[in-house]
């Protein structure tokens, strides 16, 4: 792609994502039955390390599975995909887009995230491995947007998005189906969305994948509490809960939860909360698609199946979908 004399390959637009309010968040989720709160509080800097961790865990081959299943099939589906501009929804580090682009060459690549320190970050590392490729980092909170800021790159052709990791299965299918809508938005009517799929498979392999050998997807979910004791005035005891990550084959999914191991009241946000034994808090859910079910999730959402690549045991998906 020419660029205009002048111009860097690597540039950063911040839109300023408003910062969410945490403490009406939690006090809603602390309300629901079950008690749930949203997964990203999982995710500060402690709880990315810790997240980094468990990728790395011989349990949890979601990681490596689809990285290796987008080093194999790269070529094919920079073919499938074919020319323009790739746009990569909740990029955080980026560590899976090397190989697309390689294999596309894309006219530029667009990275999307909320933080902007992140996602600066993770596209200058990119940049310094393909150089012919122009980035665009945008800090926003995507899921929010009505449509992308305006930049000559992102019109530079059609919009490829790319969305790897199963990250919908943090989602409920309601907000699931919410989330593909919003995609699509943002993508345009003549666009082509690739999305990684993990799928269901052996309960005893899916319930270690949550819960290693080595405790990190504990110290994961436990690092939570010491989040909110620290952001929201809590007082919460890790030692009085324990966790677990239990397949519900009713919802196909992990539910991930900090159980209370007796009956206390914890201090959170300036209010008194009350647990009985045995009652789970969770943490984060992960559900699993069939092929199938995930082409009648995208369907409702506007869009179609237009291909579909899977590594050899069936354990995830690549599914490359058009407006329907």
């Amino acid at each position: 792609m020419a660029l205009p004399p002048g111009a860097t390959r690597l540039q950063l637009i911040d839109l300023h994502p408003p910062p969410a309010d945490i403490a009406d968040l939690v006090t809603r989720g602390m309300k629901r039955t079950p008690r749930q709160l949203p997964a990203w509080l999982l995710y500060d800097a402690e709880g990315s390390r810790l997240f980094d961790a468990i990728c790395e865990q011989p349990e949890y081959s979601l990681t490596r599975t689809e990285t290796a299943l987008l080093e194999r099939q790269a070529g094919a589906l920079a073919r499938a995909l074919g020319p323009g501009v790739l746009v990569e929804f909740g990029a955080g580090s980026a560590r899976k887009v090397s190989p697309l682009l390689q294999a596309l060459r894309p006219q530029a690549y667009v990275a999307l995230d909320i933080s902007a320190e992140h996602v600066h970050s993770a596209c200058q590392a990119l940049q310094e491995r393909h150089p012919e490729v122009p980035m665009l980092a945008i800090c926003c909170d995507y899921s929010l947007l009505e449509q992308l800021p305006a930049h000559p790159w992102l019109d530079a052709g059609r919009r490829l998005g790319f969305y790897p990791g199963s990250s919908i299965g943090n989602f409920d299918p309601a907000e699931a189906e919410a989330l593909l809508r919003r995609l699509r938005l943002l993508l345009g009517e003549d666009s082509r969305l690739l999305i990684g799929i993990d799928q269901p498979k052996a309960v005893e392999r899916l319930e270690a994948a949550y819960d290693d050998r080595a405790g990190v997807s504990a110290a994961f979910a436990f690092n939570l509490l010491q989040r909110l004791n620290r952001d929201l005035a809590g007082d919460f005891v890790p030692e009085r809960f324990h966790y677990e990550a239990r397949w519900q084959s009713e919802h196909s999914r992990i539910a991930m939860a900090l159980v209370s191991r007796q009956q206390q009241t914890v201090q959170l946000a300036g209010r008194d909360w009350h647990f009985a034994a045995g009652e789970p808090l969770i943490t984060e859910y992960s559900v699993k698609y069939s092929p199938e079910a995930f082409l009648q999730l995208a369907g409702r959402a506007g869009w179609r199946g237009a291909d579909r690549w899977s590594d050899p045991a069936g354990d995830l998906s690549l599914h490359l979908l058009e407006p329907g």
